[in-house]
C-alpha cells in the first residue's frame, strides 16, 4: 500500500464516531479512503447508515497531520502496515465485520498460515494450567501451527515463551501501539518473538494500554485464528470475552478440563460456549 493511501486509511481510523464497520462502508461507496475525505457532506449523508453526525465529522475532520506523523513512525521503525484489502491482512479476520481497517506488525510473520490457534487464559494460572500449556505447545511444534495470544501475564506469556523454546511461530496481539511493550517485564520475550512471529496491533503509536483497548485486542486474537483454546479463566476474565467473540465468529472454542471446584475451571459453559 502506498504511503499516501495509507495516510488516508489511518486518517479514517482517527475520525470520531467512525469505527471499522463505518470506515469500510465509506470506502466501499466512495471508492477509496482518499475519496472519502474529498467527498461532500451532502453525498456522504446519502450513504446508508452514515447520517448527519458522521458525515459532519468526516467533512470537518483534521486528522491527516496526525496520520502523517504515524507514517514517519512506521517508516523509522520498519513497521509493516496491513490494509484490510491487502493480501497480507489476516484472511480469517476479513470475514469479521468489525475487523480493523488497518493493522501494524513487527517481526517475521505470516498471518495466513494454514493452521492458526489462539491460546488464552487467566493471568493467575495454576501449575496444572501452565504445565498443560507448555506440553501442548511442545506437541503443536510438530504440526506447523502458529500460536496467537495477547502477551499478557499468565497463560498468554506462558504460551509465547513455550513457542519460542520450541521454535514455533507465535504472534502477540497488543492493546497499545508498537512504541512500547506492556507489561514491560515481557519485553525480552517479545524481542525473541520477532524472529519467528512477532507483534501485531491496530493501535497507533502513543496509544496507552487503556482498559477499553483490551476487548478490541481480543477480537483480533479470536478472529484471526481457526480456533481458540482457553486454559483456565475466571467468570469475568478477558479470556471469556475472547471465547465468546470466537464463538460469535463461528470459530471452534476449546477449554482445558479442570476440577469442578477450582476457581478458574469449568466457567465457559455458563456463557453458552461449549468447552
Amino acid at each position: 500500500m502506498l504511503d499516501e493511501d495509507l495516510k488516508f486509511a489511518i486518517g479514517l481510523t482517527l475520525i470520531e464516531g467512525v469505527g471499522p464497520v463505518t470506515a469500510k462502508k465509506l470506502i466501499a461507496y466512495c471508492g477509496s479512503a482518499e475519496a472519502v475525505f474529498g467527498e461532500k457532506k451532502a453525498k456522504l449523508i446519502k450513504i446508508p447508515d452514515i447520517g448527519e453526525y458522521t458525515a459532519r465529522q468526516v467533512v470537518k475532520s483534521d486528522v491527516l497531520n496526525r496520520a502523517e506523523k504515524e507514517l514517519i513512525f512506521i517508516r523509522k521503525n520498519k513497521i509493516t502496515p496491513h490494509f484490510y484489502l491487502d493480501d497480507s491482512y489476516p484472511q480469517r479476520l476479513k470475514y469479521c465485520e468489525d475487523g480493523p481497517l488497518v493493522l501494524f506488525s513487527l517481526g517475521k510473520m505470516n498471518m495466513n498460515e494454514n493452521k492458526m490457534i489462539s491460546i488464552v487464559g487467566t493471568r493467575k494460572p495454576t501449575d496444572y494450567g501452565k504445565s498443560f500449556c507448555e506440553k501442548l505447545v511442545h506437541e503443536l511444534a510438530e504440526q506447523n501451527v502458529t500460536v496467537v495470544s495477547g502477551l499478557a501475564y499468565g497463560i498468554d506469556i506462558c504460551a509465547h515463551r513455550a513457542c519460542v523454546q520450541n521454535n514455533l511461530p507465535t504472534i502477540g496481539v497488543l492493546a497499545h501501539g508498537l512504541d512500547m511493550i506492556y507489561p514491560s517485564t515481557h519485553r525480552s520475550t517479545a524481542k525473541k518473538m520477532l524472529e519467528n512471529g512477532g507483534l501485531l496491533t491496530e493501535f497507533l503509536s502513543k496509544t496507552n494500554p487503556d482498559k477499553e483497548n483490551f476487548p478490541k485486542r481480543n477480537r483480533i486474537v479470536a478472529g484471526m485464528t481457526d480456533a481458540t483454546l482457553v486454559i483456565e479463566t475466571s467468570v469475568k476474565g478477558g479470556s471469556v470475552i475472547t471465547a465468546n467473540l470466537a464463538n460469535d465468529y463461528n470459530r471452534d472454542v476449546y477449554a482445558l478440563p479442570g476440577r469442578a471446584g477450582d476457581e478458574y475451571s469449568g466457567r465457559l459453559v455458563r456463557f453458552g460456549v461449549e468447552p
